[in-house]
């Protein structure tokens, strides 16, 4: 058994039974290190060394947790929550019931698609704008698990099939880049297309989601104030305050290319025109980073084990030894190529991390297959894809996890990576074999 194999399986299985992804993703990378022969000392070294890589994306959590508090407690998004229930109308109906829990869904889902190449703040509105909405959540009764179902769809499928913003770089920076790095000669325009069949698949997962799994009404328990911290009134100032907040975060990030920066900038707009009272603004601040620590503490784990996983060299052997047991059939050829490109995107949590690692191997494997470029294309993007949703690692369900469990009624493993992956991961196996056999 190849040591990746196992160390993948282990975390997923830890994760399942609800051991800490933290704890999971640890033990997994010293298996790793140690049946990949590095060592207890160069395994450690090895992660140790990964932590870095994680140490931004968990700094840019605890300061959007703390700018999503403050947001909270200006009394904005109660203003904005208000004003949505108001759509139920008078007397609560299962008509207009239904349009509000349609207008929500699709106005989350044009969120979830904008983050990636309008405004390419990726996951950074979650925090902000999905814990002022859990209340008319749960009094619609509207199951979580397929608002994460609809959010991580746009923060995936936007990038597998739209060169902008998020999408060229996955698709023209690193995709294309490293197929002609490595032998096949493609331009940016075929790259997209070679990718509509396999977004096809996210798309039917999505229309499963929405129609079949999650239709039915789910009961949460309402969520209680914070005890000792009570949101401001939405009076006028604050609201234009909170309105210039969001607007300089976003300047900011977009500007500085860093989300805690932004974030920073937003909070301290708070601070500073007594939107929040000094006596509170400790306390919001510790509450927003508490309300994201977990989050951090799993990126910045999955970094070390991302590292340990490098270090092997098993991810080579692995498919070198795939390729040994194929023999000539093309289809079990795609199969296990999907296959593999799904468990190293699970246990790295980063599709556009998994590129660079396959795309040396999976070319000339699939070019000795005979494959045809649109084919290696569907082939290497859509094995990159598979499992950034579904794994536990990746920020495409750890941040519709971050909003949706703000009052500690989503779990991250049963109602985010689990629902995403046989909605997602299943359907694009299915239709990233189609697209490699018919291509």
């Amino acid at each position: 058994m190849n040591a990746v194999v196992i160390a993948v399986s282990l975390m997923l299985l830890l994760s399942v039974l609800r051991v800490n992804v933290v704890i999971a993703l640890t033990i997994s990378a010293l298996v790793a290190g140690l049946l990949g022969n590095l060592g207890l000392n160069q395994t450690i070294a090895a992660f140790n060394t990964g932590l870095g890589g994680g140490a931004q994306i968990a700094l840019s959590y605890a300061l959007l947790g703390a700018f999503a508090v403050a947001l909270s407690h200006s009394g904005l998004t109660s203003l904005i929550s208000g004003s949505v229930i108001k759509l139920l109308g008078q007397e609560q109906n299962s008509r207009n019931e239904n349009v509000v829990k349609a207008t929500l869904l699709v106005a989350l889902l044009a969120m979830s698609i904008s983050s990636q190449n309008l405004l390419p703040i990726h996951i950074a509105f979650i925090p902000i704008l999905i814990p002022p909405l859990l209340q008319l959540m749960t009094r619609l009764q509207l199951d979580r698990r397929l608002v994460a179902c609809v959010l991580t769809f746009g923060l995936v499928t936007t990038y597998m099939v739209l060169p902008i913003g998020f999408g060229g770089i996955f698709l023209n920076d690193i995709l294309l880049a490293n197929l002609n790095h490595n032998g096949l000669a493609v331009s940016a325009g075929e790259i997209p297309k070679a990718m509509l069949l396999p977004g096809a698949g996210m798309l039917l997962g999505l229309l499963v989601a929405v129609f079949i799994s999650y239709r039915k009404p789910r009961h949460y328990h309402m969520p209680e104030p914070s005890v000792g911290l009570t949101a401001a009134a939405p009076r006028t100032r604050n609201i234009w305050i909170a309105a210039v907040a969001v607007l300089t975060t976003l300047v900011v990030q977009l500007t500085t290319e860093s989300m805690i920066f932004g974030a920073l900038a937003g909070f301290m707009i708070f601070s500073i025109t007594g939107v929040l009272k000094r006596s509170d603004t400790e306390d919001i601040f510790n509450r927003g980073v508490r309300m994201m620590a977990n989050i951090g503490f799993i990126m910045i784990a999955a970094s070390g084990f991302a590292a340990v996983v490098n270090q092997t060299g098993e991810v080579a052997t692995l498919v070198n030894t795939i390729g040994e047991l194929i023999g000539n059939n093309k289809s079990l050829a795609a199969f296990l190529m999907l296959l593999v490109g799904l468990l190293i995107t699970m246990g790295i949590g980063s599709s556009f991390s998994t590129i660079p690692i396959i795309a040396t191997i999976y070319v000339p494997l699939a070019l000795h297959f005979g494959f045809s470029p649109p084919a290696v294309i569907a082939l290497v993007g859509t094995a990159a894809a598979l499992g950034d949703a579904g794994s536990p690692a990746s920020d495409s369900t750890l941040g519709p996890t971050s909003g949706l469990n703000a009052d500690g009624q989503h779990d991250h493993i049963r109602d985010s990576v689990i629902p995403t992956f046989i909605h997602y991961n299943i359907p694009l196996l299915i239709f990233g074999w189609i697209a490699a056999m018919v291509l």
